[in-house]
């Protein structure tokens, strides 16, 4: 997976197209990535220990990796992900800039 914890994305499809956020959780096996404040649905609790009054709360759900992209730290921009390997170590690199990410 071309995406990883910490790193900062922009949604390029769905409802929260064209938000930034930063990659909090990585699901590889589904192919899915938690993002903080994105992808945001409402949920309706019972009341229970944890929650003694109940009622509606926030939680975020996974996206598809295929519906957000990398942004380069160095030039700003929305870019796809390429490998390069130098020292025996694989790197990834912007595909726009060809800087290191």
């Amino acid at each position: 997976m071309k995406i990883k914890k910490g790193d900062k994305v922009k949604v390029i499809y769905g409802k929260d197209k064209g938000r930034n956020g930063v990659v909090e959780k990585v699901y590889p096996k589904s192919n899915k990535v938690l993002i903080a404040n994105i992808n945001v649905y409402k949920r309706h609790v019972k009341k229970s220990e944890q929650m003694p009054k109940g009622g509606i709360i926030d939680v975020p759900r996974p996206l598809d990796v295929e519906k957000v992209m990398l942004v380069c730290s160095k030039c700003g921009k929305a870019t796809r992900v390429g490998f390069r390997v130098e020292k025996d170590k694989k790197i990834r690199i912007c595909k726009k800039c060809e800087s290191k990410i």
